[in-house]
């Protein structure tokens, strides 16, 4: 006879979780998970936050992941609980965020048969995720558990579902521990060929025209390997520029970095990339918005490419040296192997190159008409910046539009896992929710979702949740009536077709904060710009700045859809006209 104590699904969900070290899951109860809510309460260990919205608990969760590390874990209950988290499962899949959200589903006697909040969950998220699970046996509950979080946080981390049908939760089974549940099919490669690292350090000590280009794989690495990039960079002299998700990879204050890179990045940065003869790509996919047009993107240049997930490489662009690793490995291999081999950049071709680059930066490529008629968004931006200069407790999060570029341009990152933003999916309504979950994780910090007027009102009832759990985190709206980015496209490539992206009927943001309980602030000028921020930051309750600013300022640098990085502009009347690295480039 066993002697194995036996739990109800319920309980082995809350063990699993325990034994997983989660110490808060964000969620919303519904008749389909209701045991598991009552698990929930019988104990003390694992907080929960209740989200407004089931969208919201995602991206809260991965606010919560990526300040902190950890896994964010989510629990909603099946039917519309689990649809309303699809986007914040894609959003999490593109980004590389590590996720595992439990749904409740119908009693498994009744799936399939239409029954009420019914819905094919796994069929729904299968492309959504990193991978699925329907649990049909409670015995096999506790390691479906362990083996999602194994999977949500090894190789290129992503979002998991577990699909637990009610009278599972309810059915009483045996429960293992992590140790008795190693998954034997799911082992991602993290350390390099050799031989591949040793013809890579080859190739980049030859280099006449070098780049390292950083992307968010660095940061999933953990900060050892942030450590590891910044101090190859700085033993090779090499410039280093970073995507959207690899900014504070390297520190953005360093002289090598050339700044945020694709779409709305730097001048140098991009002409850097399009003139170089030796790409070092660590962490990052070649995404659309930094490739640009794809038979033009970096013609000439011989490719390195570090990526723990093997699909990835080759996938968008040809590269010359290929690497799967986790980029920590890679670049401690790197290290070991240049220093053993003594090597040692051409400083005759790296100082022409630096001149090249000089050359490129001396265009102050973010440089905006300066005025007290009106606030710039950049110049709020700049005085944010001020504002938290030397702190090393701040957490910046992002909505997604104009604000969001803007955001990445004027606050420099010199440390991981202080950047949170939409990256892949690009979905409004993220920032909020991201900063909620960063304060969860980082009680003593300052939490700051810089926002536009459109995105804020996506997900605009998180602010109950904020109130709730008295966490002061503060939404620093760019308000500038428009969706702004789809303005600025419908101007420049539309014929000023403004179709449907003015928001006639905006609300009063201070007398909302209000009305849930926060404190609202507004500033209609630049001299009131810097005693809003001062007090938004001294006031520890939930705060919105309506920081009321250009309605007609557009985000430059841009590389329009289809272009390639040579082909930026530099504001609405400007252009470049084509140059080599060595001639430089001159405004028409």
């Amino acid at each position: 006879m066993s002697t194995t104590p036996t739990l109800t699904g319920a309980e082995i969900v809350i063990k699993a979780l325990r034994d997983q070290g989660v110490d808060t899951i964000f969620g919303y109860p519904g008749g389909a998970v209701l045991p598991i809510y009552d698990a929930l309460f019988k104990q003390n260990h694992i907080r929960h936050i209740l989200v407004r919205h089931e969208q919201a608990a995602v991206h809260a969760a991965e606010g919560y992941a990526r300040s902190s590390g950890k896994v964010g874990v989510v629990l909603v209950t099946s039917g519309p609980g689990a649809t309303n988290a699809v986007t914040g499962l894609v959003d999490a899949l593109m980004d590389s965020i590590p996720i595992v959200c439990l749904t409740g589903q119908v009693p498994t006697h009744l799936i399939g048969n239409d029954a009420f909040q019914e819905c094919d969950t796994t069929g729904i998220t299968r492309p959504a995720t990193k991978h699925n699970y329907l649990v049909k046996d409670v015995n096999q509950l506790a390691r479906t558990l362990h083996e999602g979080f194994y999977v949500a946080k090894n190789g290129r981390p992503g979002p998991v579902v577990i699909d637990i049908p009610k009278d599972i939760q309810f059915a009483e089974g045996t429960y293992k521990a992590p140790a008795e549940c190693q998954p034997k099919s799911y082992r991602p490669q993290v350390r390099p060929d050799l031989n591949k690292v040793e013809e890579a350090v080859e190739l980049i000590a030859n280099a006449k025209r070098p780049i390292f280009y950083v992307g968010g794989g660095v940061i999933n690495s953990g900060p050892i390997a942030s450590r590891l990039l910044t101090q190859f960079v700085r033993m090779t002299g090499y410039p280093c520029t970073a995507t959207l998700m690899g900014l504070g990879a390297y520190p953005a204050s360093d002289k090598q970095f050339l700044g945020m890179l694709g779409m709305h990045g730097t001048y140098e940065a991009n002409l850097a990339m399009h003139g170089c003869d030796v790409m070092i790509n660590i962490g990052a996919r070649f995404d659309d918005r930094v490739t640009g047009k794809l038979s033009e993107f970096s013609p000439g240049s011989r490719k390195i490419h570090v990526d723990i997930d093997p699909s990835s490489i080759n996938k968008n662009v040809r590269v010359d040296v290929p690497i799967v690793g986790d980029a920590a490995h890679v670049l401690e291999d790197m290290i070991r192997v240049w220093k053993a081999r003594a090597k040692r950049a051409d400083q005759k071709a790296l100082a022409e190159w630096w001149k090249q680059i000089e050359f490129w930066r001396a265009r102050d490529c973010l440089r905006y008409e300066k005025t007290d008629k009106v606030i710039k968004p950049q110049f709020a931006l700049e005085r944010l910046r001020a504002a938290i200069a030397g702190r090393d407790d701040v957490f910046i999060s992002t909505e997604v539009g104009q604000h969001q570029m803007w955001a990445a341009q004027f606050i420099p990152f010199e440390k991981p896992n202080r950047w949170l933003t939409s990256g892949g999916l690009g979905t409004m309504g993220y920032g909020l929710p991201a900063a909620i979950g960063a304060q969860i994780a980082n009680p003593d910090a300052l939490c700051i979702d810089v926002a536009g007027e459109a995105s804020i009102l996506m997900n605009i009832q998180e602010m109950s949740t904020a109130l709730q759990y008295r966490l002061p985190v503060k939404v620093f709206i760019l308000n500038n009536q428009w969706m702004g980015m789809v303005r600025q496209w419908q101007q420049l490539l539309h014929g000023e077709r403004y179709s449907e992206s003015y928001s006639e009927a905006l609300p009063d943001f201070v007398k909302l904060a209000d009305a849930f309980g926060g404190v609202g602030l507004r500033a209609t000028k630049t001299s009131e710009v810097d005693d809003v921020i001062k007090e938004m930051i001294a006031i520890e309750r939930p705060v919105i700045v309506d920081m009321c600013v250009d309605q007609k300022e557009n985000c430059f640098p841009m590389i329009p859809g289809g272009k390639a990085h040579n082909e930026m502009l530099l504001g609405p009347d400007e252009k470049l006209e084509e140059a080599t690295p060595e001639e430089g480039m001159v405004l028409v």
